[in-house]
């Protein structure tokens, strides 16, 4: 990316010199004599860093700074004040200019801060590019399913974003996709701007969590070689998200407690009291109120995180919704793995509504990704499907030699099995093929990509 450099400034002199000494750097630069001209050309250069000298003939520059950032607020604003004009230097900055230089400035510096402009352009692009592309990923369509209890979860999502709720628990079994609606809550609503920071509270012990969650102050303790800002801190005016927050421990518990009651926390060893705003985002797939009944989790904390409570339906009770999740993860596999599945068989539509899905949508969709990464074909069917979706614990073969045997998936047991099928039946590739549920062409297919042609006959023989 070439990157743009507009010079606001009234003096001749000034905007010939650091147009060569930037073009020489192989910025590309464009320069405004008047506050009026700069704005004007904005829109349809699209700078990345503007050098915007305080004092102008036609206007003030914080005025002009305002406004640019109105214009474009990814702009990267470079400030020239008079020496000792502090008053202006800072309130340059609250408007979001990202430097400033006081005059005389030597152009070695210039550039220096040209560069860090371009630098912070560049992340912010790509932030804001990340922001964009989740909030459409998170959206109101990657919540798939039509039943009566996700569309209740959609219905609480929209309040909850439009609301100014500042406390959200999400509750449901494992694989229910609690960490989607976490971030769907995010990145729908008006905080979407602001970071989304998540921590997963099982995976810490209680000092390392708090400082996680908290940060620290240099010096605090022995490896404390440098301040460290805590997730609180780094999404403020966002969203923090704290998975599997039963497992919290309670000194911890209290910390968090005191911080949703004042808005305000130290850091660890820090004396400073600092205020953020955030929204609190929590899930668990344990029974939290049985927790709060054994007393492994703090009742006032609880209700405090249960402003708003979100329960997710497990994956069996939620009918349909299990055909439109595996299609919708059946189109994505075959796009990510360029492969030619393209619907699942009515066979496999029974077997997948029959299935208890203990994982559920997380089990179903690693089962889809599997099966199109590992196998062949346009259509997905029982064949493809594992052991347990015919009541058979996982990866065996079934006693019952009768028609209702079919194949299971994993490559490791594929050629025993078939190898299985074909003893039986003596080597009859017909009956065999019944026996699995495929056409006799499919079988022939299958024994010469697992190369048993040869070990088949020497069965039959």
């Amino acid at each position: 990316m070439r990157v743009t450099v507009l010079v606001v400034d009234d003096e001749l002199l000034i905007r010939k010199s650091l147009s060569k000494v930037l073009r020489a750097k192989g910025y590309t630069v464009e320069v405004a004599s008047t506050g009026a001209e700069g704005l004007e050309k904005i829109p349809s250069l699209r700078p990345h860093v503007m050098i915007l000298d305080m004092r102008l003939p036609d206007t003030d520059g914080l005025s002009v700074l305002r406004r640019a950032r109105q214009l474009d607020p990814l702009l990267q604003v470079i400030v020239i004040t008079a020496f000792g004009d502090v008053t202006s230097a800072v309130d340059a900055m609250k408007l979001g200019a990202c430097d400033f230089l006081r005059k005389p400035y030597e152009l070695e510096d210039i550039v220096l801060a040209v560069d860090g402009g371009a630098r912070t352009f560049r992340q912010a692009n790509e932030l804001d590019l990340f922001r964009r592309q989740a909030w459409r990923q998170y959206s109101d369509n990657e919540i798939v399913g039509k039943s009566g209890p996700i569309r209740e979860v959609r219905e609480l999502i929209d309040k909850v974003v439009r609301s100014q709720a500042t406390s959200v628990l999400i509750t449901g079994e494992s694989g229910t996709g609690k960490e989607l609606v976490a971030r769907a809550i995010h990145y729908r609503s008006d905080r979407a701007q602001a970071p989304l920071m998540e921590v997963n509270c099982s995976s810490f012990n209680e000092n390392l969590l708090e400082n996680e969650l908290f940060g620290h102050e240099k010096g605090a303790f022995t490896d404390a070689t440098d301040t460290k800002k805590g997730l609180v801190e780094l999404c403020d005016h966002g969203t923090l998200f704290l998975d599997e927050v039963a497992d919290m421990p309670l000194p911890t518990q209290s910390k968090l407690l005191r911080f949703i009651d004042h808005r305000s926390f130290k850091r660890v060893g820090g004396a400073l009291e600092l205020s953020v705003d955030i929204r609190i985002v929590t899930a668990t797939n344990k029974d939290i109120e049985a927790e709060v009944r054994g007393g492994r989790f703090r009742s006032d904390l609880f209700f405090r995180l249960k402003v708003v409570s979100i329960d997710l339906p497990p994956l069996r009770d939620r009918g349909d919704d299990v055909l439109i999740l595996a299609r919708h993860f059946l189109k994505e596999f075959a796009r990510k793995f360029q492969k030619r599945f393209q619907d699942l068989s009515p066979e496999a539509d029974e077997r997948l509504k029959a299935y208890a899905w203990p994982g559920n949508v997380r089990e179903l969709r690693n089962l889809i990704e599997r099966v199109v990464l590992l196998e062949e074909g346009e259509m997905l069917t029982p064949e493809h499907l594992p052991g347990e979706f015919f009541g058979r614990p996982p990866g065996s073969p079934s006693p019952d030699h009768g028609d209702s045997l079919r194949m299971p998936t994993l490559a490791q047991i594929e050629a025993e099995h078939i190898g299985e099928v074909l003893r039986i039946t003596a080597g009859n590739k017909s009956r065999a093929a019944r026996i699995l549920g495929i056409s006799r062409q499919g079988l022939i297919e299958k024994l010469r990509r697992l190369r048993l042609v040869e070990t088949s006959a020497r069965q039959v023989s």
